[in-house]
């Protein structure tokens, strides 16, 4: 007796006749979730919690949580900088590191190892231990300069040690989608905002967030044809070619890696799941070619979640949030920069293929004009391997006979071990 229960009415969805009060609770899980525009960077859409009625803490701004494998794109792009390319070798393989809190043995999610494999599909299925040779190789000086340049964290406070390669260093969902943001518009500085203007009591617009100019505005007639000429003078933040690189490769991780059952939108979308150890924060952070959004959740004090994952929860979310947006906002194809060409790339193996080549296996890959990629050069971050680790064979297209680039017609194996080298390198 005396119990007060929340309740919630029920009705019809045709006509919105009531059917009958239904038990509620408030979850004691809670999450954020934040839109922006990728050019302006006007927030869209925020939500800081379940009810701010409940809470009035913001865990889009205020909640510094692990954005886990959601950081791997600011380690690719640091790569994709630094000479490396989306058909690069790098060996899936155990690693051993001795740290002063004791032996480090990190794990991909699977708790298996896939041996030599490119880039593109590390990042498609969100492979650990390819992140953290790749974070050894560059150098993680250089991840932390490219992490603080897209403002995940302030200069100087991210922590260069292996495991912030993996997301272990916090951050917030309001850090994470402006960074997105940055690799949706090609590589430019953009800073969200909730106000885009004010204005005194004369009309006088005395603060602007929008810093762009349209010279040809006031000019009253233009040649036909021509549209006016807009100059956003945004900071570029990195190369365009390393921008599009990054975001096909995380094209993929919809299109079939680890997001690839929970998101289905009629334009392209690019984006990357994350989940912490134990599942104590899971995330999703995506972007159209117009709008960057992402997700996280989680306990307020984090703790595990059980068997979650940022593809399971986060994705969902985003999944629904964008399909209403799209039909309002629109979207397109990401634009191609200029001096890329396109070679194709057998995904599974890093080989390049000829130009005419089709199939579940073949990726259309961008390099640098005028860079041509080197092919036989597998990277390993330094650490030792073993030649007898059990590796795992992939599920690989059913069709493997390709054309190669001097016209022949060959058929590409499985992947490769650790007693053959496969395709790939610098260019």
């Amino acid at each position: 007796m005396g119990d007060v229960v929340l309740v919630r009415r029920m009705t019809q969805d045709s006509d919105g006749a009531f059917i009958r009060w239904t038990l509620r609770q408030v979850p004691e899980v809670q999450g954020a979730f934040m839109a922006m525009d990728v050019n302006t960077g006007r927030v869209l859409a925020m939500q800081g919690g379940f009810s701010y009625q409940y809470s009035v803490f913001n865990r889009a701004t205020q909640a510094l949580r692990q954005p886990g494998s959601s950081f791997k794109p600011f380690v690719y792009a640091a790569a994709l900088d630094s000479g490396y390319t989306p058909a690069t070798i790098v060996v899936d393989a155990p690693i051993e590191i001795n740290t002063p809190q004791g032996l480090w043995v990190p794990q991909n999610s699977s708790g298996q190892y896939y041996g030599p494999t490119p880039l593109r599909t590390g990042i498609e299925q969100s492979r650990n231990l390819m992140t953290i040779r790749l974070a050894q190789e560059i150098g993680m000086r250089t991840v932390a300069e490219y992490a603080e340049r897209f403002g995940v964290y302030d200069d100087g406070d991210m922590e260069q040690v292996l495991s912030a390669s993996l997301g272990s260093d916090e951050t917030t969902l309001y850090r994470m989608v402006a960074a997105y943001a940055m690799l949706a518009n090609g590589g430019e500085r953009v800073e969200p905002t909730l106000v885009d203007r004010v204005q005194d009591r004369f009309g006088t617009t005395v603060y602007r967030h929008d810093t762009a100019t349209c010279p040809d505005c006031s000019i009253l007639r233009l040649p036909e044809g021509d549209s006016p000429t807009i100059e956003t003078h945004r900071e570029r933040i990195i190369n365009a070619i390393t921008a599009y690189q990054i975001t096909s490769m995380m094209e993929g991780v919809v299109q079939r890696g680890t997001a690839a059952r929970a998101i289905d939108l009629p334009v392209p979308v690019a984006g990357k799941t994350g989940t912490t150890n134990e599942a104590k924060d899971v995330w999703f952070v995506g972007f159209t070619s117009n709008i960057a959004a992402g997700c996280y959740i989680g306990y307020d004090t984090p703790r595990s979640m059980g068997s979650a994952s940022g593809g399971g929860l986060c994705a969902p979310v985003f999944q629904e949030f964008m399909a209403e947006a799209v039909q309002r906002f629109g979207g397109s194809d990401f634009p191609v920069p200029d001096n890329c060409q396109f070679i194709n790339i057998d995904r599974f193996s890093g080989a390049r293929l000829g130009d005419d080549a089709a199939g579940e296996n073949v990726v259309a890959e961008c390099f640098r004009e005028g860079e041509e990629p080197l092919f036989g050069i597998t990277f390993d971050g330094g650490f030792e391997m073993a030649g007898d680790l059990p590796l795992v064979e992939e599920v690989q297209a059913a069709s493997r006979n390709v054309t190669t680039a001097t016209g022949e017609q060959a058929t590409v194996g499985p992947n490769a071990s650790f007693g053959t080298l496969s395709s790939g390198g610098l260019y």
